[in-house]
């Protein structure tokens, strides 16, 4: 397969001459100015590349970090105002206790978030943050809803993203026909999967961190000495 190069320095795959399918296209319905490929999970289109002009994140000899910098949702901006509150000792004692309500807490999905970083997971929570986002959305604001879809697309399903997540085939299938015509549910079985993910499999180990363990500590004797 040859590679032309595009303008903004990222190559762009063109079709073999003969014995190769075409390029899936996206639908007409997509964002102006978004190249035909945004929606290709298979191609390195420079929309993806340059966007936000960030630069690739540095290696180290063990698993490195992900960029988080996408564009901030409404629970992401809820969650920085109420990080400078403390939860209570019965607050914390009940993430311990249920997943459901530590990721419905605002202080739960701050202290639960800091540790997915340490676990380099961190986008599993952007990403569910950025489905309750976009599930906000009227459905008659189109717009908003395409333009936010495509963003989810591109920071976590596109397999070019540093920060993809871990969905199966089946899904992955499932976004790609609802990406012709994007809804506020588009994503909902990718966050399902990943909600899941993170309750199954993250959950047990921040109950079992240090980083629990000492807030409940200290949140048990503040409330001792109050």
């Amino acid at each position: 397969m040859r590679q032309d190069r595009a303008e903004g320095g990222a190559h762009v795959p063109q079709a073999a001459s003969s014995g190769s399918s075409p390029l899936p296209r996206s639908s007409s319905r997509g964002v102006p100015g978004s190249c035909c490929l945004c929606f290709c999970c298979c191609c390195s289109c420079s929309c993806l590349s340059v966007r936000g002009g960030q630069d690739e994140p540095s290696r180290d000899n063990g698993r490195q970090p992900k960029s988080t910098s996408s564009r901030e949702t409404k629970l992401e901006e809820v969650d920085e105002k109420t990080a400078s509150d403390q939860p209570d000792m019965e607050e914390v004692n009940e993430w311990g206790k249920s997943f459901d309500r530590m990721m419905k807490s605002c202080h739960g999905r701050i202290i639960f978030r800091e540790f997915l970083k340490t676990e380099y997971s961190e986008e599993n929570m952007m990403f569910w943050l950025a489905c309750e986002d976009l599930k906000e959305e009227k459905p008659e604001n189109q717009s908003a809803i395409e333009e936010k879809a495509r963003q989810i697309y591109e920071d976590y399903i596109s397999i070019l993203s540093p920060k993809e997540v871990s969905i199966d085939s089946r899904v992955r299938e499932i976004i790609n026909r609802n990406m012709v015509d994007p809804t506020p549910s588009t994503f909902d079985e990718a966050q399902q999967q990943i909600y899941v993910l993170m309750h199954r499999d993250s959950y047990p180990r921040f109950l079992n961190s240090k980083m629990f363990k000492d807030l409940l500590r200290q949140v048990s004797s503040e409330g001792a000495s109050s």
